[in-house]
């Protein structure tokens, strides 16, 4: 067995996919298949970034209150940002674009100079009240930012587009949001690093499932003597929690893994381990102390 490795970058993150080709046909399929993979990457960044002036995404920032034939892709994140919405209780709302901006992320976070930064009162309406779905057609009544379920979803999509063409064997990284199908080149489950976490000390084992981290490790910065980072509660928008590191979430698809791994975080340690618990979740905390909890459902995908 060989395995297949394709590293670029999109959707703001460094992208790694790796297929474990069982013979010299499937090899041969891999490599060409691995050019096509990049291509829908760069697609789906066209209609999801906040940053590009020609994505979708910006044209219904742009023309807001009216309503627009969207891209399948964004009608779908629209339906499912409300269903999120819902689940969370609010926390999981694609109208923190204004909030982010007020933060200081206006750019690309590599090319942001975060000089300024102002309050952000929270936001009080619901989310129905300014995303309106129509038959085919979508209303913003206030500028929206998919980011937080986007990079799950497009990693779900690649994952579907490989099985369809017969891969058994593969991993899709989006930025740590991660789909593992099969095993690895060992025949092994797709062990995962936790950041934050020493290999040798533990690692995740997953195979058909999906992983996803949240955590501020990355993408935070200070302004004033203020700190920030780019999780925000937008029923708390100017609160800027520092005590968790991260929280990983396993799950079937990384769509539901990513946005989950968000929400926890944003519920803070308690609530979070509170309402893992009371629905099950496949999760793990990690605080600034280096204190671990992991939730009994997700104990069985440790390698220790």
């Amino acid at each position: 067995m060989v395995i297949v490795k394709s590293e670029f970058k999109a959707l703001g993150t460094d992208i790694a996919v790796q297929i474990v080709a069982q013979d010299e046909k499937e090899l041969e399929k891999a490599n060409e298949i691995l050019p096509e993979i990049k291509k829908i990457y760069l697609e789906k960044e066209r209609i999801f970034s906040r940053f590009d002036a020609k994505s979708d995404l910006s044209f219904l920032n742009k023309n807001i209150g009216k309503f627009i034939k969207a891209s399948p892709d964004l009608f779908e994140l629209a339906k499912k940002s409300l269903e999120y919405y819902l689940a969370s209780q609010g926390i999981f709302d694609p109208r923190i674009i204004e909030i982010l901006e007020n933060a200081g992320y206006k750019n690309n976070f590599e090319s942001n100079d975060f000089k300024e930064a102002d309050y952000t009162d929270k936001i009080f309406d619901d989310l129905w009240e300014n995303l309106l779905i129509r038959g085919e057609k979508i209303m913003f009544r206030k500028r929206m930012d998919f980011s937080g379920i986007a990079k799950g979803y497009v990693t779900d999509k690649i994952a579907e587009f490989l099985k369809k063409n017969g891969f058994r064997n593969f991993l899709v990284d989006s930025g740590g949001d991660i789909f593992a199908q099969g095993q690895n080149e060992k025949n092994e489950k797709w062990k995962i690093a936790l950041e934050g976490i020493q290999e040798d000390k533990m690692m995740i084992g997953i195979s058909n499932k999906a992983i996803a981290t949240s955590g501020i490790t990355r993408r935070k910065w200070e302004n004033d003597g203020k700190k920030f980072h780019h999780l925000i509660n937008p029923k708390n928008p100017d609160h800027f929690d520092f005590n968790l590191k991260s929280v990983t979430v396993i799950e079937d698809t990384t769509e539901k893994a990513d946005v989950w791994a968000k929400i926890l975080f944003l519920m803070g340690r308690e609530k979070g381990i509170e309402f893992s618990k009371l629905n099950k979740i496949k999760s793990l905390f990690l605080d600034y102390r280096n204190n671990l909890y992991v939730s009994p459902e997700s104990k069985k995908f440790l390698i220790t």
